[in-house]
């Protein structure tokens, strides 16, 4: 089973950027749709951006669309999320996990479509 660590969570002002990477144990999550999630405190864990296996297509939450990018790195093993424009309410714990069935051609949305969470990486960004 694919093992996930994500990294790169931190502490930010309200405006500024960061990056969150997320890195699998071995090359066989290069055949998945891979995806990035986040649970605020007393908040259900919510979708945030996924990208296909091949890079060929990217979905993001109308919440973050415009700040973020989702982006893989095939070779390397790693999704990245890159955060722009950060706001209080992107303050949550980071996740990310990989498609229940190999090469599907689209993003999906919901948790329960994904497996082999990693542990997660808290972002904060304060006004």
């Amino acid at each position: 089973q694919v093992q996930l660590v994500e990294s790169g969570g931190g502490l930010v002002q309200a405006g500024g950027s960061l990056r969150v990477s997320c890195a699998a144990s071995d090359d066989t999550y290069n055949s998945f749709a891979m995806g990035w999630f986040r649970q605020a405190p007393g908040k259900e864990r919510e979708f945030v951006a996924g990208i296909t296996h091949d890079s060929d297509t990217t979905s993001y939450a109308d919440s973050v669309k415009g700040r973020f990018t989702i982006s893989r790195d095939n070779a390397e093993n790693t999704v990245y999320l890159q955060m722009n424009s950060l706001r209080p309410e992107d303050t949550a714990v980071y996740y990310c996990a990989a498609d229940q069935l190999p090469f599907r051609r689209i993003v999906m949305m919901r948790p329960s479509n994904y497996h082999s969470w990693g542990p997660g990486t808290q972002v904060t960004v304060s006004s």
